[in-house]
């Protein structure tokens, strides 16, 4: 397929009678500027081509969780009551619901016109926090979704230590996400090993939290 522009933005700038061609994946294979428009080229004329955008910051599972919490139920109700409600959604949240709950957003984001998505993921392990046999399994879930779909993934498990500042313990609602160094460190190669012969538009990334969940 070849799409075909008066105006679009590549690699080396602004450029004039620009067509895009791709394999039969959908990836673009070539980018031609300065050519006539062919008979058969999609034509994008009086409108400007653009590389997709990337949607920089998800927690794709929280999709799930819409029209749970648009209802303010209390006058004080605010961020920490909806982290309440969160944790408990999450207690009833299996990998294999993850996964598909991440593949339809990531389809849902390619239908809006995103080609990459950055993934904040730390759900970890299971209710309690004991650890899935994979320590590893939710990010793997996680990368066969966008795998599923297409989408590009830079995929970032957030390494969550404690609860608060002054080595505060994780609560009961936190479990999933805990994990002290060497456990996250391990997270992060069975995660690399996932991605082995993955898209080049697959990365592995490292996210610490913040510094009341970070020592």
């Amino acid at each position: 397929m070849n799409i075909f522009a008066e105006l679009a933005l590549i690699p080396e700038g602004w450029a004039k009678n620009v067509r895009v061609t791709l394999d039969q994946t959908g990836r673009i294979a070539t980018v031609e500027s300065g050519v006539e428009p062919n008979p058969d080229d999609q034509n994008f004329r009086n409108r400007i081509l653009l590389p997709a955008m990337s949607n920089l910051h998800s927690h794709s599972f929280q999709r799930a969780m819409s029209g749970l919490t648009e209802k303010r139920l209390e006058k004080r109700d605010s961020f920490w009551s909806w982290r309440e409600l969160m944790y408990s959604f999450l207690e009833r949240l299996t990998p294999e619901q993850m996964e598909a709950i991440s593949a339809l957003v990531f389809m849902e984001m390619l239908e809006c016109g995103y080609a990459s998505v950055g993934e904040f993921h730390y759900v970890h392990h299971q209710s309690g926090g004991q650890h899935y046999e994979n320590i590893a399994e939710t990010s793997c879930l996680i990368i066969n979704a966008a795998r599923k779909t297409g989408i590009g993934l830079t995929h970032l498990p957030v390494f969550y230590m404690q609860g608060g500042l002054n080595d505060k313990k994780l609560a009961e609602g936190q479990l999933r996400f805990g994990n002290d160094l060497e456990q996250y460190l391990r997270i992060l190669d069975k995660t690399q090993d996932s991605l082995r012969n993955a898209p080049e538009d697959y990365l592995l990334g490292m996210a610490p939290h913040s510094l009341r969940a970070v020592s």
